[in-house]
């Protein structure tokens, strides 16, 4: 907690890049995106933006759009439910760390779908601003929010691999979906901001230091080449993708007794957050540390796999939404090249979920959470000076992880080897066209 201290007036709102006070409803803020939040959620606002959606927030801008501030607000992972608790006396917020929430929820309560039946709801395009520039809502992109991704594109006769590949494979992500439309526009405010040359705490070189060294960063031993010329079917595929995942699930339980925290959590509360995160560990371990192996030696024995037309019609739409965040995923984490230091604090901050049913000690996962929270940003700002969007962009990859893990339990097991046959597909050929 001190090192939060010490370290406050150096950060920056994650909605707008102006110069934060402090964790508020569960994010690094501004007291001008708090007080917007706690009243808009307070009062029922429902907001309309001008333009598609996606509006620039930075300092300056950020009363232009109420829609778009408030949606921000949300996908950062403010959260609301802990409004009443930090407006009451004595109150704090326990939520640290971005909050998993759904599209769909952040939907209803953007449309006020959760206030309906309530007598004080209002409609407002620009009011409730902390300051009180006009203005309608401004957006530099045209990207197409979640919601309104054409279904039809989904409609169609396949007609052997090549029609699914040229369909959903050649096409870029962002014209089927954009998970988080403000991912890339937090990058508005940061010409304000030079680099200030500084060293990392002690404290936080110490303890990613720890991390690190729990993480076993060895090859994975799964075998996984093929003679050229094998044709794999998909029973062979699937029991591939099995043993690969009991390697990485093996790895994960390694990892946590490794943990420099070990001795301060219960067994009970252990077992809790492994069962409820494992599937995300694995997903971003894949995504890192180990995608040399994954999108490239896995990629090659799914290229040796030709499903069935069967196989083909009958894939879900379950499975193609996860293809679709999959690759988006992917290209942001090749894009960010996330290093080791990186990994492992992120690893630690999904694992230490306190939001969790099930938890004996919920209070101390959150200081725990807190701690490599700060952490992560204390070594992204020292390591990448000139990348001030960094860790919002790394931490914003965690929501979506969970996600995707989350549907991926929907996704019949029998179609596993055509989703990774279709992904790592993707996102091999798009990093040999670059």
């Amino acid at each position: 907690s001190c090192l939060a201290d010490e370290r406050v007036d150096q950060r920056t709102c994650l909605i707008c890049g102006d110069r934060a006070t402090g964790l508020h409803y569960g994010i690094i803020s501004c007291e001008g995106c708090k007080g917007f939040f706690k009243r808009s959620i307070c009062n029922k606002r429902v907001y309309r933006c001008s333009r598609d959606k996606n509006c620039v927030m930075s300092r300056k801008q950020r009363n232009r759009c109420q829609y778009c501030r408030l949606l921000k607000c949300l996908q950062m992972g403010m959260n609301r439910k802990a409004i009443r608790e930090d407006g009451m006396p004595g109150g704090r917020n326990k939520s640290i760390g971005p909050v998993q929430i759904s599209e769909e929820e952040i939907e209803r309560i953007m449309s006020g779908q959760e206030f309906e039946g309530e007598a004080n709801m209002s409609w407002s395009n620009n009011g409730d601003s902390d300051h009180s520039s006009p203005g309608n809502g401004v957006s530099e992109s045209n990207q197409p929010s979640p919601v309104s991704t054409p279904s039809s594109s989904r409609s169609v006769e396949l007609n052997g691999f090549s029609a699914l590949r040229d369909q959903y494979m050649g096409t870029p992500v962002s014209t089927h979906y954009q998970y988080l439309p403000h991912l890339f526009s937090y990058s508005a405010h940061s010409a304000l901001l030079p680099p200030q040359p500084r060293s990392l705490d002690p404290q936080s070189h110490s303890l990613i230091n720890q991390l690190v060294s729990a993480e076993d960063l060895e090859p994975l031993g799964t075998p996984m080449l093929i003679e050229d010329g094998y044709k794999v079917t998909q029973a062979e595929l699937f029991a591939l993708l099995c043993r690969l995942a009991d390697e990485l699930l093996f790895r994960q339980i390694a990892w946590i007794k490794k943990l420099p925290f070990f001795c301060e959590l219960s067994i009970k509360d252990y077992t809790c957050l492994l069962s409820s995160t494992w599937q995300e560990l694995i997903l971003l371990s894949s995504l890192t540390v180990y995608s040399k192996q994954i999108f490239g030696d896995l990629a090659d024995v799914t290229s040796k796999y030709s499903p069935s037309d069967d196989e083909l019609h009958r894939f879900s739409e379950e499975g193609m939404e996860v293809m679709e965040r999959l690759i988006y995923l992917f290209r942001k984490f090749h894009q960010l090249k996330v290093s080791n230091e990186e990994y492992a604090c992120m690893k630690a901050i999904n694992f230490l979920n306190q939001d969790i049913r099930g938890l004996t000690n919920a209070s101390q996962l959150e200081q725990l959470n807190k701690r490599y929270w700060y952490v992560c940003q204390d070594f992204t700002e020292y390591k990448y000076p000139h990348q001030p969007n960094r860790f919002p962009d790394l931490m914003m990859c965690l929501p979506e992880i969970r996600y995707i893990a989350g549907k991926m339990v929907n996704v019949p097991l029998e179609q596993l080897p055509l989703l990774f046959k279709a992904v790592l597909h993707s996102c091999k050929t798009s990093v040999s066209k670059e």
